[in-house]
């Protein structure tokens, strides 16, 4: 397929989405950090655009291979995933606590980031390529333990955001696939088991698998305690940015966003930007962000749909899977709702690795669409000779 047959058939609904998506984001991260000391003047928001431009064109090299070679590499891919994010603990510096990033010279490698998108792609094929034992307990505990090998490992870094990412991607694909409830039920009951062995009994003998750092951000948003108002408390952050969501009212408070503009919110920029949404340009600001968020969902299963081969629905509804997670789980967060887990808002928070990778699943949505559109016509034009 030529290029410009190939521009004719994007999905260019969810192109827009995007590209809207990434200018809120852009336009936030700059008015987040206009008061913060920078070396110069929007200096997150010039980067966070130079991050956009490289991830636009990795979505744009993936819309243009076919979404199917991959499906070729995947064991070299799910190898790739795993040993790259074993290396880490080789190679990568202790940062805030964690050890995340390889050092590469001009730049550093996330690996657990990207293995968002290597997984995607891996999975999904070693899914397809057994859709006649799909009814088989015994290939639906393998795909368990395909995703579980990865997120455990950057669990271990700790990152226990992006673990439950790469579950979250785990589960979408294996219901995009056809996996029964009734396995499904059993898995998200096992799981539920397993949290609360790590979180109670297994402290309760000694072993303390989970960082102390790490439990109270999990329990804080049922369990803020006296102390939400010092810095030092794990309440902190989700008491500022309640009061910055709740600040913003119907329409926001706009220069006056002062939660904001006297960095009484921390990490404004990166995991609690959706607060400097809701303060600044209030419900409607915030309301307009979400329905950008469902559009992009609406694409997204509708490309799963318009697929021409099970491989591409799998991807796509694991995608989307993995757009809403974050979403749902950064929102809870800023709305002290849900956990505090380090999850950034898809597209809008600051971060290149995050960014680039989910414009690489852009890049893989339109694959699959353009390959499933010409499909159609082609199918369309036999029918009518």
């Amino acid at each position: 397929m030529d290029l410009r047959a190939l521009f004719r058939r994007f999905d260019f609904v969810l192109l827009a989405v995007t590209l809207g998506l990434t200018a809120y984001g852009v336009i936030m991260v700059y008015y987040a950090t206009s008061e913060d000391p920078l070396p110069s003047e929007g200096y997150f928001a010039v980067r966070q655009l130079i991050y956009a431009g490289v991830g636009l064109a990795a979505a744009l090299a993936l819309t243009v291979i076919d979404y199917e070679r991959f499906r070729r590499w995947q064991w070299a891919l799910y190898g790739f995933t795993v040993g790259s994010i074993a290396l880490v603990f080789l190679l990568a510096e202790v940062t805030r606590g964690s050890r995340r990033w390889i050092p590469l010279g001009v730049i550093d490698f996330q690996p657990s980031e990207l293995a968002i998108v290597l997984l995607c792609l891996s999975l999904a094929a070693f899914l397809v390529d057994r859709l006649d034992r799909r009814d088989s307990w015994r290939l639906t505990l393998v795909a368990v333990g395909y995703v579980m090998l990865p997120a455990l490992l950057v669990f271990a870094q700790p990152d226990l955001g992006t673990a439950t990412v790469l579950v979250a991607l785990g589960i979408g694909l294996l219901f995009f696939f056809g996996v029964g409830w009734r396995k499904l039920v059993a898995l998200a009951a096992a799981a539920v088991a397993a949290v609360v062995v790590v979180l109670q009994v297994l402290p309760a003998m000694g072993l303390q698998i989970v960082q102390q750092y790490q439990l109270d951000r999990l329990t804080v948003f049922w369990n803020r305690g006296d102390d939400a108002g010092s810095v030092a408390s794990a309440a902190y952050n989700v008491t500022q940015s309640m009061i910055a969501v709740g600040s913003g009212g119907l329409t926001g408070r706009g220069d006056l966003a002062t939660q904001t503009q006297l960095a009484f919110l921390p990490e404004h920029h990166t995991d609690f930007i959706f607060a400097v949404v809701g303060e600044r340009w209030g419900f409607v600001g915030a309301i307009g962000m979400i329905v950008l968020y469902g559009l992009f969902l609406w694409r997204a299963l509708r490309i799963a749909t318009l697929s021409r081969d099970m491989y591409g629905s799998v991807m796509a509804g694991g995608i989307a899977t993995v757009i809403l997670y974050q979403v749902l789980v950064n929102m809870g967060m800023a709305l002290g709702i849900m956990p505090v887990t380090g999850i950034p808002l898809p597209f809008v928070s600051y971060g290149g690795a995050a960014l680039i990778t989910n414009l690489m699943l852009v890049g893989l949505l339109q694959s699959i669409h353009v390959r499933g559109s010409e499909a159609v016509s082609l199918r369309a034009r036999v029918a009518l000779e």
